[in-house]
């Protein structure tokens, strides 16, 4: 045994002391890239969260304007209360356009030409009408008077109050010319500019016109595609990795089949809507762009991640639970169903979410099957006609209109909410399932 002295002598030589040495600088060396790699991926997400948060809070604010409206009774008064029905269908054909377009020229008395009627008429949405007509449906004992209204204000001019629309670019390169900006200055300067929350970005579905899209319709078609992939990927997954983990022998077309899965994992998401496109579509005749054929289009996506996932966590049950269950006399299944399963539950269920975070953040499948369309309604089935948040925020992604960019921004960051919440889910059921065994 060597003595403590000659201990110390041995590591006191000079090739010791210069191993050592460079032993030191290499954990400082790693030490400090694992701090870099860490500030990077810090910078990337924080770098994301600015970029998208800045262009977003513009698209969760509209802007509204109040104006005075004189509610003319020789158009929209009813002759009497039994002629209610046909009142609603009067106001319905009426002419909301003239409405606003007096009360404009009341307020501004240096219109007076058709364009500048016109173009004083842009100064709100196209859901303005639509206001006015509910509200006088609504009340018809208010005609005959003047109202004050708040009414949604057009995307350009939502752009020119979030300041989006530089004044000091020529007329010539800008949507709002100069003489809407001296409306909108008069306007702001009487108080009648207003913000408030979108309520229509959250209750609304997709639109031509930015300042009324919504995301309503797509995150109800994000829910009904990912139930569907839910309820077919879960139990098929779930109960082809307990086969093949717990009772398949090991063969040559078990090996076979397990390195095809793996295989499957890595394959790019277009393949499998090229695949849903031929099969579901094709073959089948299911309903084009229906949550039904998305679901099962990202099915197939999430199946081979399930499985896998699925099988580590059985494999991860220590062997003294299988053994102990039979020598208390429990069958293969008994075994499996009543002990081995219920342990690896919170694996199987994190790598199922884990999946199913993965489809919701899928575009290309869904692209492939036709739910690139524009869809207006919320779906109300599943073989309805319907879109997914990720394709929504594509579409807008790719519109020409400046105030689309605040959209996108504003649906990237709902998205990403949703894609935290369920990573969360996951994270709360396997604390909650977790069963602690002793090897």
């Amino acid at each position: 045994m060597t003595s403590l002295p000659n201990l110390k002598k041995r590591w006191g030589r000079p090739q010791v002391q210069r191993r050592l040495r460079r032993r030191y600088i290499y954990e400082r060396i790693f030490r400090m890239l694992g701090l870099a790699a860490i500030g990077v991926a810090g910078l990337a997400l924080a770098t994301l969260i600015v970029s998208v948060g800045k262009n977003a809070f513009g698209g969760f604010v509209q802007t509204s304007i109040d104006v005075d409206i004189y509610l003319n009774p020789e158009d929209l008064r009813p002759s009497s209360a039994r002629y209610r029905h046909d009142f609603a269908e009067r106001v319905e054909s009426a002419d909301m356009r003239k409405l606003l377009a007096d009360a404009l020229e009341r307020q501004f008395p240096d219109i007076d030409t058709d364009s500048e009627r016109r173009r004083a008429l842009q100064l709100f949405s196209l859901q303005a009408r639509r206001t006015l007509r509910d509200y006088i449906t609504a009340t018809p004992e208010k005609i005959g008077q003047t109202v004050r209204m708040r009414l949604l204000a057009s995307d350009d001019v939502d752009q020119v109050v979030k300041g989006n629309i530089d004044p000091r670019v020529p007329e010539s390169d800008r949507r709002v010319k100069d003489k809407e900006l001296a409306w909108l200055a008069a306007l702001r300067a009487d108080g009648r500019i207003s913000r408030q929350l979108s309520t229509t970005f959250f209750t609304g579905g997709d639109s031509r016109e930015p300042e009324i899209a919504g995301i309503f319709g797509a995150i109800i078609g994000s829910v009904l595609t990912l139930l569907v992939t839910l309820l077919t990927a879960f139990p098929i997954g779930t109960l082809a990795a307990i086969y093949l983990e717990e009772f398949s022998p090991q063969n040559r077309l078990t090996a076979f089949i397990e390195v095809n899965i793996n295989n499957l994992a890595a394959v790019p998401s277009i393949v499998f809507g090229l695949l849903g496109l031929s099969l579901f579509l094709s073959i089948l005749e299911l309903p084009r762009s229906s949550p039904l054929v998305g679901g099962l289009t990202l099915a197939l996506m999430t199946l081979p991640t399930i499985i896998i996932a699925s099988r580590a966590s059985l494999r991860a049950v220590p062997q003294g639970l299988r053994t102990a269950a039979q020598g208390l006399g429990a069958s293969p299944m008994q075994v499996v169903f009543h002990h081995v399963v219920p342990s690896a539950m919170p694996g199987i269920l994190t790598g199922t979410i884990i999946g199913l975070s993965r489809g919701l953040g899928e575009t290309a499948p869904l692209l492939m099957i036709g739910m690139v369309a524009f869809v207006v309604s919320t779906p109300n089935a599943l073989t309805d006609a319907a879109t997914v948040l990720p394709v929504q925020i594509f579409l807008w992604a790719d519109s020409p209109e400046r105030a689309f960019v605040e959209k996108t921004s504003a649906a990237i960051l709902v998205l990403l909410g949703f894609l935290l919440a369920v990573n969360a889910l996951a994270v709360w059921l396997r604390q909650r399932f977790e069963v602690h065994i002793p090897d």
